[in-house]
């Protein structure tokens, strides 16, 4: 107990000298601490970006769905463009193709094994009108497999009956941020809204969803927020439905034969269905099922690839792959500054033993011991690294939150980044003052006292 006791009053004693020392060349100090301080917050920050581009890539898998395979068609320029670049034999073959439709989804429904749940999506770019308010809104048309493929929930009401997919009902389910802005204050169940000409029964509202415009872009996301989402059938009978529409044009509608090059050149949208979400059982059957669906689909459109497969989780993956390996480089480069800033810690304290080499000595002298040094040096440069470590986190903190309304590049920030990056800077100023440590203690007493 006893000894405890002088240890404390030594250490406090040490503290309190090394304290001095600090307030006594404040501005070569803080320079020292520069290094801590620029290394901490740089950590923080770049944690701050992984965790954000973590919760990003969660949020967009979520948002796509496990396991899911997506067929969208082609748009007339891109098939106009396939098509020039395509060799003059293949354009003297097979021309025509029905388009992505309803019979497509059957046919994979039945040839692939591995399929857990699939649903087809029509949208219509349109406007919705209640009490007076126009907005302009994607309506959709959907089967019920939607909601589950997609992982989106309810807020409130119900999802269509099989009556309601069935007859082609009025109904509909709206998005949150849609309800908010034409029933304000009030909930959208059992009203009605119009929806260009037909009257619609809301039913349910979809709970609100964050999505970025980074992946509306990436993914080719909707907002699903303001849409509008109505049986297929519903779509089809008293909306629109292209197939009826193409064959009355005649030929089908895919294209037409341009006679100065002999190159099919495509008009209008031909296609049923504008996307087919399917859901496979396992993400190991994955590939082989994009495989087999890509064949199936290409045997019924007559050879035309006037489609195109994506498997968003592969997107994803590859996406998080990319950022993982950024965010590891950025955090070695802060770490390098971080190990910079120690060797400033140590070039300083070293130069500060060679300055104060007659003051050690005179310590020596008047009884203090090797271990006396020890602390009071060491102590120094731990307290100037805390010092750095606390405004490096307080820096750290600010450029992530200006960092994200700069940018808008989402940051997280979180308790275990900082104290690791504190605890970090502490070692650092426990390790690098060591040796200039032990260099003072080393000192002989006599040499020291002469030393000019």
């Amino acid at each position: 107990m006893k000894f405890d006791k002088i240890f404390l009053e030594k250490l406090k004693s040490n503290i309190s000298e090394a304290f001095r020392v600090i307030r006594t060349n404040k501005v070569r100090t803080f320079l020292t601490a520069l290094g801590i301080i620029f290394g901490v917050s740089a950590v923080i920050t770049m944690l701050a970006i992984g965790n954000g581009a973590e919760k990003e890539i969660l949020s967009q898998l979520e948002l796509v769905g496990v396991n899911n395979i997506v067929v969208t068609p082609l748009s007339d320029d891109k098939l106009n463009k396939q098509n020039d670049e395509n060799d003059e034999k293949q354009l003297e073959s097979k021309r025509f193709s029905k388009g992505l439709d309803l019979q497509d989804m059957e046919s994979i429904k039945r040839t692939v094994p591995s399929i857990k749940a699939l649903s087809p999506e029509i949208i219509l770019d349109t406007r919705v009108i209640k009490d007076g308010k126009q907005k302009n809104v994607k309506l959709i048309g959907i089967t019920n497999d939607y909601f589950d493929i997609t992982n989106m929930k309810l807020d409130n009401g119900a999802l269509f009956s099989k009556y309601h997919t069935v007859n082609g009902s009025r109904v509909c389910i709206i998005g949150k941020s849609l309800e908010k802005k034409l029933f304000t204050g009030e909930t959208a169940i059992g009203k009605e809204i119009k929806v260009k000409d037909i009257w619609l029964t809301v039913i349910g509202v979809t709970e609100e969803k964050f999505i970025s415009e980074k992946a509306q872009e990436n993914l080719g996301i909707r907002d699903v927020n303001k849409d509008i989402y109505i049986p297929i059938k519903t779509f089809l009978v008293r909306f629109k439905n292209r197939k009826k529409v193409s064959s009355k044009a005649g030929g089908g509608g895919s294209f037409y034969v341009n006679e100065r090059s002999n190159k099919p050149k495509f008009r209008g949208n031909y296609h049923q269905i504008d996307k087919l979400t399917i859901q496979i059982d396992k993400s190991e059957h994955l590939t082989a099922s994009s495989d087999v669906i890509s064949r199936l689909l290409k045997r019924k459109h007559n050879d035309v690839l006037d489609f195109e497969i994506s498997i968003p989780i592969h997107l994803l993956k590859q996406q998080q792959k990319t950022k993982q390996i950024f965010n590891v480089v950025l955090s070695i480069i802060a770490g390098i500054s971080l190990l910079i800033g120690g060797i400033g810690i140590m070039n300083i304290m070293l130069a500060s033993v060679l300055e104060r080499t007659k003051e050690i000595g005179i310590m020596r002298a008047i009884g203090a011991t090797k271990e006396d040094i020890v602390l009071q040096f060491l102590s120094e440069s731990i307290i100037i690294s805390l010092g750095g470590g606390i405004l490096g986190v307080v820096l750290g903190i600010i450029a992530s939150i200006v960092l994200e309304m700069a940018t808008g590049i989402e940051t997280i920030l979180s308790i275990k980044s900082i104290l690791l990056s504190f605890l970090v800077s502490s070692l650092i100023g426990l390790i690098f003052g060591i040796a200039p440590a032990k260099k003072a203690a080393n000192k002989s007493p006599i040499e020291a006292m002469r030393y000019e």
